[in-house]
C-alpha cells in the first residue's frame, strides 16, 4: 500500500484512542470531509483512495509545463458547507469570491451583431438586488423581463418540502408560469444548465427549485461567484492531504477496496490487496455504482434503487493562444455552442499566452466526438464571440471529458437517493448523489460528508466537534435532506 507521507514524529492516529477506528473509502470532497470529521472527534481514521490523489472529480493534471484542472468547478457563497471545507483545510484565500454577483452574458448571434449584457446584483434587499440587472438585460423583451420576475415570486412561493416537487419537470413549470423559449434560454438554463448539469426540461423542479430559491432568493450576495485562482490539486489534494495528515488520519491512495463484509458483532472488515483493516464504521464515500458493487446484503431496502440514478456527462475544451484574447475572468454566452469561458492562465501556470476553458455542461451529443470535430466547432465559436482571437495563433487545443461527473437530477430522482445511514449498524453512505437536498455540486459532496460522519459520531458516541460545519435549519427541511455552486 502507498501511504501519504506525513511530519516526521507525528504518526497516523497518534491524536485517537485505538478503540475507535473508521474507514472511509474514497478520496473525494465527501470521504475527504468524513475523514476529518471523525477524526476532528477523535476517532482514529484511515481514509482509502483508489487513484494516486485525492479530489475526485475536481482535481488537476499535468500537461507539459502546463497545470491543468479537469474541469471548471466554481461555488457561491451560499454553498457554505464548501466554504467550511476550504477554511478548514486553510484554502479559502486562494479561491475568493466576487465582492458582489456580476456574470457578462454575451450573444452573438444577433443581426446588428455581438451584444453584452449582465447579471448583476445592487446592495438591496431580495428580490430588489436583481431589479435593475434584469430591467436592463439586453437579451430579454420588456414583456419577457416583467415574465421572469412573476416566475420568479411563484417560485419564491414554493415549498421545498413538497415532496410532489420531486415528480415535475423545472420546464414544464417555467412554460406553465407564462416564461418563452428565449427566456428559458438566457436566463433559467443559463444558470440552471450549469447548476444542474441538465436543462430545465430534464430536471427536477424540487432542485430547481432549490437551487433559484437559495442561490437567488434568498440572500442578496447568496450567488456571488467563487473559484480557484490556483489548480484544483492544491486545494482538494495537498491542502487536503496537509490537514488529513495534521488530524492524525492515515490515507491510502492508490489502494481499492475489494469488498466490506461485518466482522464480530458489530465490527467492519475491508479488503484491500494484501491487507484486510477492521473497523468500528465505515463510509462508503464512492459513485453510486461503486457503492452498490461494495454493499453487503441487506444494508439497503432496494439497493438496485443506486443504479437508476443516472449520470450525466461535462466536457471542457482548452485552448491556449499566442496572446491575450479575454479581458474578463469569464463570461457566459448565447446562441453559441458555447456556455461558458474562464481565463485560466494563471492558475495554469502559463506565462506567456492566454489560456481559456470551455466548460459545456449536458454534453451528452458532444462527450464521445474527436478532439478534430470539436476543434472544427468551437474555434470559430470563440472567433465569433471574441474578436480578438481572430488573429490569435492557437498553440495547443485539448479535450477533458467526465462521462459520469453528476448524477442525472430527472424528475423522480429524489426517491432514489439514499440518506447517510443504512440498515446495517456502522456503515454509511457518502457522495454528491446521497440524499443531500442539492445537485451535484462540491456543495453537496462536503454536506454528504458531514452528514455520514455525524450518524457515524452518533453511533460511536463520540460528541460532534464544535468547529464542524452547521447547518442551517432550512436545509433540513429540503425534500430528500439526510437528517441536509452553485456551479460544479
Amino acid at each position: 500500500m502507498t501511504r501519504v507521507n506525513r511530519p516526521e514524529g507525528t504518526p497516523a492516529g497518534d491524536r485517537a484512542p485505538a478503540g475507535r477506528h473508521a474507514v472511509v473509502i474514497g478520496g473525494g470532497l465527501a470521504g475527504v470531509t468524513a475523514a476529518l470529521a471523525l477524526a476532528d472527534a477523535g476517532v482514529r481514521v484511515t481514509l482509502l483512495e483508489g487513484r494516486p490523489r485525492l479530489g475526485g472529480l475536481a482535481f488537476s493534471f499535468q500537461r507539459g509545463d502546463l497545470t491543468v484542472d479537469n474541469g471548471q468547478h466554481v461555488y457561491l457563497r451560499c454553498c457554505t458547507a464548501y466554504r467550511w471545507f476550504l477554511d478548514r483545510i486553510d484554502g479559502a484565500a486562494l479561491a475568493p469570491l466576487q465582492n458582489r454577483l456580476d456574470i457578462p452574458v454575451l450573444d452573438a448571434d444577433r443581426p446588428e451583431g455581438r451584444r453584452l449584457g449582465r447579471l448583476r446584483r445592487d446592495a438591496l434587499p431580495v428580490p430588489l438586488h436583481l431589479g435593475r440587472s434584469l430591467a436592463t438585460y439586453p437579451h430579454l423583451s420588456l414583456a419577457e423581463r416583467a415574465g421572469v420576475v412573476r416566475a420568479a415570486l411563484a417560485l419564491k412561493r414554493l415549498d421545498l418540502a413538497d415532496p410532489a416537487l420531486d415528480d415535475q419537470d423545472f420546464g414544464s413549470w417555467l412554460a406553465a408560469h407564462g416564461q418563452s423559449a428565449r427566456a428559458v434560454e438566457a436566463l433559467w438554463d443559463l444558470v440552471g444548465v450549469a447548476t444542474l448539469n441538465a436543462v430545465a426540461g430534464d430536471s427536477s423542479l424540487a432542485l430547481a427549485a432549490m437551487v433559484f430559491k437559495t442561490g437567488l432568493l434568498s440572500d442578496p450576495g447568496a450567488a456571488d461567484i467563487g473559484w480557484a485562482r490556483v489548480p484544483l490539486g492544491d486545494l482538494h489534494d495537498r491542502l487536503a492531504r496537509k490537514a488529513l495528515d495534521s488530524a492524525g488520519v492515515r490515507t491510502e491512495v492508490r489502494t481499492r477496496v475489494t469488498s466490506v463484509s461485518p466482522h464480530g458483532e458489530a465490527g467492519w472488515s475491508v479488503q484491500v490487496p494484501g491487507e484486510t483493516l477492521e473497523a468500528d464504521a465505515v463510509v462508503l464515500a464512492v459513485p453510486q455504482r461503486e457503492a452498490h458493487d461494495l454493499l453487503p446484503a441487506g444494508a439497503l431496502d432496494e439497493p438496485e434503487r443506486l443504479l437508476s440514478i443516472g449520470t450525466a456527462p461535462i466536457l471542457d475544451v482548452h485552448v491556449v493562444y499566442d496572446r491575450k484574447v479575454l479581458t474578463r475572468p469569464f463570461f457566459a454566452a448565447l446562441g453559441s455552442p458555447v456556455q461558458w469561458v474562464f481565463d485560466r492562465t494563471e492558475a495554469s501556470g502559463l506565462r506567456q499566452g492566454q489560456y481559456l476553458a470551455v466548460s459545456q455542461s449536458v454534453a451528452q451529443n458532444e462527450i464521445d466526438e474527436p478532439v478534430a470535430a470539436l476543434r472544427a466547432r468551437y474555434l470559430p465559436e470563440l472567433e465569433r464571440l471574441l474578436p480578438r482571437t481572430r488573429g490569435a495563433g492557437v498553440r495547443d487545443f485539448f479535450v477533458t471529458r467526465e462521462r459520469t461527473a453528476t448524477f442525472a437530477p430527472a424528475p423522480g430522482v429524489g426517491r432514489l437517493r439514499p440518506g447517510a445511514r443504512t440498515k446495517a449498524p456502522g456503515l454509511y453512505l457518502a457522495g454528491a448523489w446521497t440524499a443531500t437536498g442539492w445537485p451535484a455540486t462540491m456543495e453537496g459532496a462536503v454536506r454528504s460528508g458531514v452528514d455520514a460522519a455525524d450518524a457515524a459520531l452518533s453511533a460511536l458516541g463520540r460528541p460532534r466537534p464544535r468547529h464542524l460545519f452547521a447547518e442551517e435549519a432550512a436545509d433540513r427541511g429540503v425534500p430528500g435532506a439526510a437528517v441536509r455552486g452553485g456551479l460544479r
